[in-house]
């Protein structure tokens, strides 16, 4: 039977680690398990639509006949994830292994398929609600919550309005993201700045997940919120759904997901209610559709002059981490990218690459059609400036001398080539320098040999 590996690396890692017996209940409810399938690597969806009307046991070279032979590692990857789920259900026999779907799960996925889902609450009348935002409204909104949220994630002093998480709250969305030294502002780790060049949808995914790992400290169960989030993002947008419809952990939890934008908050004179905006309905798709491009806004000209035609704050912060922001007028950031302001990016574990990804993935309209997109001057300059400070490479290491016959120098010379610990060799003077790693195996070589 293979043996699959849960690791937490993102959201749907984190669904797959969650007890068989939680799993089949999260499988209960079809539109999960629609969510599920949109999740799923393109031949594992192919190979569960398959087999959802066999009713009887596939054998895994059966599975493998469905796949070319050039796709022997996607069709790895593909049964691994389905393992992982618990959607396919292994049976080891003598011979030959053999697979079949999670009843629960096909059955489930069958009924959604044919006859279409029911969401437990339905829209409010018109005649009930206030004045409803509009599209252009609600996301607008969206979009602020999330930058102001971002913004206080990275630089507290910066947010124009604190949210309502809790500081602790506020550390456990910034571990990793994040680092403090003594007496120190924190700043932002290589893993806090690849998290901000992530998509919206793989930002609001890692927060999510976040949230949902501390739930459990707080008596929550892990499973009621996946399903609830699953299930949300099936509601339509923009359209007014009653808050008496939800538990007491779920009107919890929607205050939360409201200063993340993915619902408006709203009260009537009896009924208050929530209205999901894009970021909410986008959750299952966003699973796996990262294709959506944000709208650049950067121009670098060779003269290593930046002009970012943007009003946010965030994205002024964003590039002082790499560059010397000069002035803000009301939609434009004016600044440069010097020597001095790279190697303090350098210093903060920001790396050349990631700085040059950033600017090709936001650059401006008018110049992301160009190719490239930022000047080549600028960017072999920004990797030459990063090659300046990595000169020297330090490596831990121990230096040996002394040694008692030229027999004993070589069989330990001999020693650390083979296990690659040798940094440096003297034949004549019979000193050597050694890796740290592998400084314990040369001592037990060495007493060895003087027994």
């Amino acid at each position: 039977m293979p043996q699959v590996k849960i690791i937490a690396k993102n959201f749907m890692d984190m669904v797959a680690s969650l007890p068989a017996i939680k799993l089949d209940m999260l499988y209960r409810n079809q539109f999960i398990c629609e969510a599920i399938l949109r999740s799923m690597p393109p031949l594992a969806k192919k190979y569960v639509l398959q087999m959802l009307y066999i009713d009887v046991p596939v054998t895994a070279k059966s599975l493998e006949e469905w796949v070319l032979a050039d796709g022997s590692s996607k069709h790895k990857v593909a049964i691994d994830r389905l393992i992982q789920l618990r959607i396919l259900e292994v049976i080891d026999r003598k011979k030959e292994t053999i697979y079949k779907l999670n009843p629960t799960f096909q059955t489930n996925l069958r009924k959604h398929l044919i006859y279409g889902g029911i969401l437990p609450r339905e829209p409010m009348p018109s005649n009930v609600t206030v004045r409803l935002p509009t599209s252009e409204e609600l996301d607008a909104y969206a979009h602020e919550q999330w930058e102001c949220f971002l913004l206080q994630l990275i630089s507290s002093g910066q947010a124009e309005k604190p949210t309502n998480f809790s500081s602790s709250m506020m550390r456990i969305f910034q571990r990793g993201l994040l680092c403090q030294r003594e007496k120190e502002a924190p700043r932002l780790t290589e893993s806090g700045f690849q998290f901000l060049l992530m998509d919206t949808n793989a930002q609001l995914w890692y927060i999510i997940r976040e949230y949902i790992s501390n739930s459990e400290e707080q008596g929550v169960d892990q499973a009621d919120l996946i399903a609830f989030l699953l299930e949300l993002s099936f509601h339509t947008t923009g359209e007014a759904y009653n808050m008496n419809t939800l538990t007491d952990d779920q009107r919890a939890m929607i205050k939360d997901l409201s200063d993340l934008g993915l619902v408006k908050l709203q009260q009537g004179r009896k009924d208050s209610w929530f209205i999901p905006t894009k970021l909410a309905t986008n959750l299952s798709v966003s699973l796996t559709d990262s294709s959506s491009r944000k709208q650049g806004f950067v121009v670098v000209e060779t003269n290593f002059r930046m002009y970012a035609y943007s009003s946010s704050k965030l994205h002024c912060e964003i590039l002082r981490l790499f560059s010397r922001v000069e002035y803000q007028l009301p939609n434009l950031i004016v600044g440069a990218i010097t020597k001095e302001s790279l190697y303090n990016a350098f210093e903060n574990g920001i790396a050349a690459e990631q700085i040059i990804t950033f600017l090709q993935q936001n650059a401006h309209p008018r110049v992301a059609e160009k190719l490239p997109s930022v000047p080549e001057n600028v960017t072999d300059q920004i990797r030459l400036w990063e090659t300046d400070l990595n000169r020297v490479e330090m490596t831990p290491a121990h230096f040996y001398d002394d040694f008692p016959s030229r027999d004993v120098f070589e069989a330990a010379s001999d020693f650390a080539r083979v296990h690659c610990g040798l940094l440096w060799e003297d034949a004549k003077k019979m000193r050597m320098v050694v890796k740290a790693e592998v400084h314990m195996l040369m001592r037990e070589q060495l007493r060895g040999q003087n027994k």
